[in-house]
């Protein structure tokens, strides 16, 4: 038996469950562990807004149906998502951008993984090489496993 997943997703990898983009199938596998429910899925509220906003783009510039994205919407706001106010993490983000130059948006998931002791799986490339060698703790999508993978590790 495997213990337990807790860490703080973020937009770029939960979209992928919607998307047909590299590292679909990664997110798929990621969120599919959300069935166990002893696994636990962080993201700052902010998340819902850059969830829209990536999915508004979608509609604006590669002719998806706006009734397809808001489907998409509802299947997101339904998952069990364990939701931290950024008001709780907005002056830890500001430290945490100004120290890194990374985006306070970005920097409120780094806040969180940091404040709930886990890691913060991205699939935004840049952020993961900005934050490479400072000793927070972020993966990138494409380099994390399944528990069945690391198990037969």
């Amino acid at each position: 038996m495997t213990a337990p997943l807790s860490c703080v997703v973020d937009a770029s990898v939960a979209v992928k469950l919607y998307l047909a983009e590299p590292l679909a199938s990664e997110a798929r596998a990621l969120f599919d562990l959300l069935a166990d429910r002893t696994n636990r899925f962080h993201v700052p509220d902010l998340f819902y807004a850059e969830c829209a906003n990536i999915l508004w783009k979608q509609v604006q510039w590669h002719g998806v149906l706006p009734d397809q994205v808001a489907s998409h919407f509802a299947d997101l706001t339904a998952l069990p998502l364990q939701r931290t106010p950024v008001f709780d993490l907005a002056a830890d983000a500001l430290a945490i951008a100004m120290t890194y130059g990374v985006t306070a948006y970005d920097a409120c998931y780094v806040a969180l993984a940091r404040r709930e002791q886990v890691a913060l799986i991205t699939a935004d490339d840049k952020l993961v090489k900005r934050l490479t060698g400072t000793g927070e703790s972020v993966l990138w999508l494409g380099n994390w496993q399944p528990p069945a993978a690391r198990a037969g590790a």
